[in-house]
């Protein structure tokens, strides 16, 4: 959290504050929320809405400048809510707020008027969503962990040397100096956290920023849990070497960081998101964008970019306010996590029998978008998390990302909340369920939900039977003619279709004619079909391929399915078991002519060989391609999972999102966000007509 003024307009959205009364009680508030979080790592608001609070105190003392209360949070590090007994040798400051490229060019042009020149170079890094932390150093060994506290003085957290990673004991030179940052909690040490802490009687902790400062502070604990550091300065300490503090304090930012993981310290440098140097405002905006584009893939939480003039000089020419910097700014990106009310819990049954919960929520903006739902994964899910319905939740959600509950917020519990029914018997059909598993399941497995079951296998982009959709295989299964998938091809004749309601001659010859063209589809798609729980499109092609056989398919245990990219010691099991429960029903589609073959693939060599299968060479060996825009040309009336399939038949990987790990993206008419994203990280383009040129082979 942090007390925010901007450099321009405010944008729509904020509190009214129609008066002085309104203005002492909006301060009161912020003032509260940041004692709250900065003390306990706790508050009554998330960050969108105390920072959208502080700005709206800053526009009524902007506008009313004779009114500004002396413990206003507009002016003070922490908002003014805590305070430290460990001075710091340097001011520990926060840092101005911006929220757009507009409100930053007026910022940039604002500091180079106080400077009297352009800035030199900026360096545009991410905003660790943290708590920060000074961390002293004597001849190279950690002695002193510190807060910021209000900036001036923080408090003493040395007891949590030792157990926050990328924070080494020793550094790998004996050199004395300050080294400052941000500790944070990465999403799986947050998943940790909170299971070992709620094995231990504890709430668990809303999200991660407020897991990790409600960590770093707490004392005699009888648990310890992982923390992460990202070093973001170095400064000299009193007793450091004078040449190293001469260089420390001319350095550019960007050599500071260099010196600091030389030394073993961790910084953003290590990830997708290292900082880097530009010369313009434009190049600034577009760093800032690439950055936020990769927010959904990170491993931790940003709220923000930092943006700083990179050169001492220029630091220096522009000097620093009470409780910020003038020559660095957060760039603030939209707020993609928020407080709402668990309203209900509702108990859906998927195709498979999966019996899955989804928590219905008090409607709450997040990311652009309104959210009504988050997904709740399974009942053990809601117990680790010790949800009750009526909760203050937080919900997360960046990019197209389904949103989910993090945690309920404890501390605003009344007492009116109630626990959260589990189902006794499947909400579908009433029969029993299977809870050996975290995920439930309905006995009666997919027959729970034959429809849905018979209606996916029929889907384009698993046999594609033209002219079964929902309404008629609804028909069929009421009348009693298909009872499972292989009903359709070895039970199903051309006389029981005549005799059902709206089924003529040409209605029925066209659905016979769409069944026989399905006995041709590749054993990935007949795989799809067949719902294995564990896969979908992408897992089906890869599993056919490695594969190349149902045979192959069949006779691997969970060690060899691991082989397969992307499945783990877990899904290799569920898979292995659900094709031993399918194995009447592929033995049944087998008989009636169904491929069982994937064209183009060949089995592994041996039963022992790690390495993927020859199926894999072709002209897009190891490439990770995307697919974006509208296909033109001979590509032009393929499906987009059409597409993927022709990309693996052709060796390569497909995916659906662009990371630094794309090899290629295939950017057709109308190609948008993700065409600017793989610009930005210099990821080569292709055409349609070029990539068919490419993949011309492959075609067929």
């Amino acid at each position: 959290m942090n007390s925010m003024t901007t450099t321009s307009a405010v944008p729509s959205g904020l509190p009214a504050l129609s008066d002085s009364a309104a203005y002492a009680q909006a301060v009161r508030d912020a003032r509260r929320a940041a004692a709250a979080y900065y003390e306990g790592g706790t508050s009554a608001l998330d960050d969108d809405a105390y920072d959208r609070l502080v700005r709206a105190i800053t526009v009524y003392e902007t506008e009313h400048p004779d009114e500004v209360l002396p413990d206003s949070p507009t002016d003070k590090v922490a908002g003014g809510a805590v305070e430290g007994d460990v001075p710091h040798t340097v001011p520990m400051l926060s840092l101005d707020n911006v929220f757009s490229g507009e409100e930053f060019t007026t910022w940039a042009a604002s500091l180079e008027r106080r400077i009297g020149r352009e800035v030199t170079s900026w360096n545009v890094s991410p905003k660790l969503d943290g708590l920060a932390v000074a961390a002293r150093y004597q001849e190279g060994r950690l002695t002193r962990l510190v807060t910021r506290g209000d900036g001036t003085a923080g408090e003493d957290v040395s007891h949590a040397i030792g157990t926050v990673e990328g924070l080494p004991d020793l550094l790998t030179e004996p050199v004395t100096l300050e080294v400052r940052g941000e500790v944070l909690m990465t999403a799986a040490q947050f998943e940790y956290a909170n299971e070992v802490r709620t094995e231990h009687g504890g709430d668990p902790f809303a999200n991660p920023r407020n897991a990790a400062a409600g960590t770093l502070r707490a004392k005699d604990r009888a648990y310890t849990v992982p923390m992460t550091f990202f070093g973001y300065g170095l400064l000299p300490l009193p007793g450091t070497d004078a040449t190293l503090a001469a260089e420390l304090q001319e350095a550019a930012h960007g050599a500071l960081m260099d010196r600091a993981a030389a030394w073993g310290v961790n910084t953003p440098a290590s990830t997708q998101v290292p900082g880097v140097v530009v010369t313009t405002v434009e190049q600034v905006v577009e760093q800032v964008e690439r950055i936020a584009g990769l927010r959904a893939e990170l491993p931790f939480g940003i709220d923000g970019i930092v943006v700083k003039a990179d050169l001492a000089a220029d630091q220096r020419a522009a000097g620093s306010g009470t409780r910020a910097p003038r020559w660095a700014v957060a760039f603030k990106l939209p707020a993609v996590e928020k407080i709402t009310r668990l309203l209900d819990v509702e108990w859906n049954v998927g195709r498979t029998g999966i019996i899955a919960p989804r928590a219905v929520l008090e409607p709450v903006e997040i990311d652009g978008s309104t959210v009504t739902y988050a997904t709740l994964h399974n009942p053990a899910d809601i117990t680790r998390r010790g949800l009750l319905l009526g909760d203050q939740v937080m919900v997360y959600k960046a990019g197209d990302i389904i949103p989910r509950i993090e945690a309920p917020v404890a501390h605003l519990r009344t007492g009116d909340e109630r626990e959260i029914a589990f189902p006794a018997a499947c909400p579908q059909c009433g029969s029993g369920i299977d809870t050996s598993e975290q995920r439930w399941r309905c006995e009666r497995g997919r027959n729970c939900h034959l429809v849905a079951s018979i209606a996916y296998a029929a889907g384009r982009d698993q046999l594609d039977i033209e002219g079964l959709g929902h309404t008629r295989v609804v028909q069929l299964v009421e009348a009693g003619l298909v009872t499972g998938l292989p009903d359709l091809f070895d039970r199903l004749t051309r006389e029981q279709l005549l005799g059902l309601e709206r089924m003529g001659e040409t209605s029925t010859d066209n659905l016979m004619a769409a069944l026989e063209a399905a006995r041709k589809q590749p054993l990935s798609r007949v795989l799809c079909a067949l719902g294995v729980r564990g896969t979908g499109r992408s897992m089906s092609r890869r599993i056919a391929r490695y594969f190349a056989t149902m045979d192959g398919i069949r006779a691997a245990d969970a060690e060899a399915m691991q082989r397969v990219d992307g499945i783990g010691a877990e899904k290799a099991r569920v898979i292995v078991a659900e094709l031993a429960e399918l194995a009447d029903q592929i033995d049944r589609l087998a008989a009636a002519g169904l491929s069982m073959t994937e064209p183009g693939a060949t089995p592994p060599a041996a039963d022992d060989d790690p390495e993927t299968p020859g199926a894999d060479a072709g002209p897009l060996a190891g490439l990770k391609v995307v697919v974006t825009g509208a296909m033109t040309g001979p590509l032009e009336q393929l499906s987009r999972n059409q597409m993927n399939e022709l990309i693996e038949r052709a060796g390569g990987k497909s995916s659906g999102s662009v990371s630094k790990n794309t090899s290629l993206l295939v950017a057709g008419e109308g190609a948008g966000a993700k065409r600017a994203k793989a610009e930005s990280l210099g990821i080569r383009l292709a055409t349609p007509d070029e990539f068919a040129v490419m993949v011309a082979d492959f075609l067929g």
